[in-house]
């Protein structure tokens, strides 16, 4: 994170206008929460001040000689090596005094520099110019000790403000030989050169990065002062000693195991000492790790996977008895009772995955057979519709032929209509089956019709024709 992710646009950083909750535009920020409160000498109070360089990666102590009054976040002109340097206030007031004494430095010590006076535009633009100039710096650099084949790592060039000084941070295993590489670097950048070796947990926090838990690392937000970290923090806390997940980003391992470490300790001090074997009847139970929440402690058997929990009091009573060359016939381990409540479940579930796939299978299977019933109904009276229909169809054609042709038709009888079955008996027909079809009244055949025989007009005579 940076001051160009924050999205307020504005180019100093967010100055608590945006969302760098860890403090991204000053890595090492603190707090002032004296700041507002009145002072109430100020003979006494304390002329030290706390200045901050590199976004906070590096931090000195500078003595206010003037009687000018600083406030944090102001860039101020500082005493630097034959020349100026120019730095962020980072804390003032009574915490300096307290961060002194926390870093053992000496408040009235004659070797502490002096602040010059407040920045002005001048010294700015050099501060701003000679910032530019670290990343292009910091590739050459990195490109002339690969030609010597030294065995290093570059990792920050910080130039002071008036580009009179560049400070080289390297790593390095073992003792390198760059006498030859500070004669170049001179030559190169016009600068006095110092070379400065740093350890792997400062490299982390110069480059920074995002830890396992989500978070910032800590070396590169608050943690200034590097403690050592042993796989013995870790067995304190029952953590399995597995080097991917104990280990950080810098490839040590985490700062973090040391945090809880007090806790454990305090705790432990209630478990009785040399427990980790039990003599049974069964044979030895060997101790596989203690619960300082519970106050339990987990044993197993041999040519067994069963864990059993023993209370710190049985537990003492088994060695009290051990010592007295009695071997305990059992361990009484205690039952544990599980503290989660169990859910109730709900008698009414509207959710589509609580619902059965027979229950659909039935409701399915019910509206074919309604619906197959109803096809069924409307078949038969659609027949018995159609029956009659065709019969006066036949009628009328019939009629209509004697008309014309002037022939008699012997008297037809016809069949008496039938009613139709009442509503009733369609519900005794078993589900399934269509009723029988009512038969056809056998039509009568029509008697051939005879064609009067057609007569030929009179053809005229011809008659004579007067001369």
């Amino acid at each position: 994170m940076g001051c160009g992710s924050c999205g307020t646009g504005k180019p100093n950083g967010c100055k608590s206008n945006g969302g760098c909750s860890t403090g991204s535009c000053n890595r090492m920020n603190v707090h002032d929460w004296l700041r507002n409160l009145p002072i109430g000498d100020a003979e006494s109070s304390c002329k030290i001040v706390e200045v901050s360089f590199s976004r906070g990666s590096r931090k000195e102590f500078f003595r206010n000689v003037s009687l000018q009054q600083f406030d944090k976040g102001e860039y101020v002109t500082v005493e630097g090596v034959s020349g100026f340097d120019v730095g962020e206030v980072s804390l003032t007031g009574e915490l300096v005094r307290l961060q002194m004494k926390k870093k053992g430095v000496d408040e009235f010590n004659n070797e502490i520099k002096k602040i010059l006076r407040r920045s002005g535009d001048k010294d700015l633009e050099f501060y701003r110019y000679n910032k530019s100039r670290e990343q292009e710096a910091l590739m050459r650099s990195r490109a002339i000790a690969r030609q010597l084949k030294l065995e290093m790592k570059l990792i920050e060039v910080e130039f002071q403000a008036d580009g009179k000084k560049a400070t080289f941070f390297y790593t390095a295993e073992d003792r390198v030989d760059f006498r030859e590489m500070i004669k170049i670097f001179a030559s190169e950048f016009k600068v006095k050169v110092e070379m400065k070796q740093i350890g792997i947990r400062q490299e982390a926090a110069k480059v920074g990065g995002i830890g396992s838990c989500g978070r910032e690392l800590c070396c590169s937000t608050w943690l200034s002062d590097f403690k050592s970290v042993t796989t013995t923090a870790a067995r304190y806390q029952n953590l399995s000693i597995n080097q991917t997940k104990l280990s950080g980003q810098c490839g040590r391992l985490k700062c973090c195991l040391n945090y809880e470490l007090d806790t454990y300790l305090d705790a432990l001090q209630h478990f009785p000492d040399n427990a980790e074997s039990l003599e049974t009847i069964k044979g030895n139970a060997t101790l596989i790790k203690k619960d300082i929440f519970k106050n339990l402690m987990w044993y197993i058997l041999p040519e067994s996977n069963k864990q059993y929990p023993l209370s710190i009091s049985r537990v003492k009573e088994i060695k009290r008895q051990n010592a007295q060359g009695i071997k305990v016939e059992a361990l009484q381990p205690v039952e544990l009772v599980s503290s989660k409540t169990k859910e109730v479940e709900h008698q009414f579930v509207e959710l589509v995955g609580q619902i059965s796939l027979r229950s659909l299978e039935r409701g399915s299977k019910k509206r074919k057979d309604r619906e197959r019933e109803q096809r069924g109904t409307g078949n038969e009276g659609r027949e018995q519709r159609g029956g009659d229909n065709r019969e006066s169809r036949e009628q009328r054609q019939g009629g209509g032929g004697n008309n014309q042709r002037g022939q008699q038709r012997p008297p037809q009888q016809k069949p008496p209509q039938q009613q139709r079955p009442p509503q009733q008996q369609k519900s005794n027909q078993p589900q399934g089956q269509r009723p029988p079809q009512q038969q056809r009244p056998p039509q009568q055949q029509r008697p051939p019709q005879q064609r009067p025989p057609q007569q030929k007009p009179p053809q005229k005579q011809p008659q004579d024709k007067k001369p």
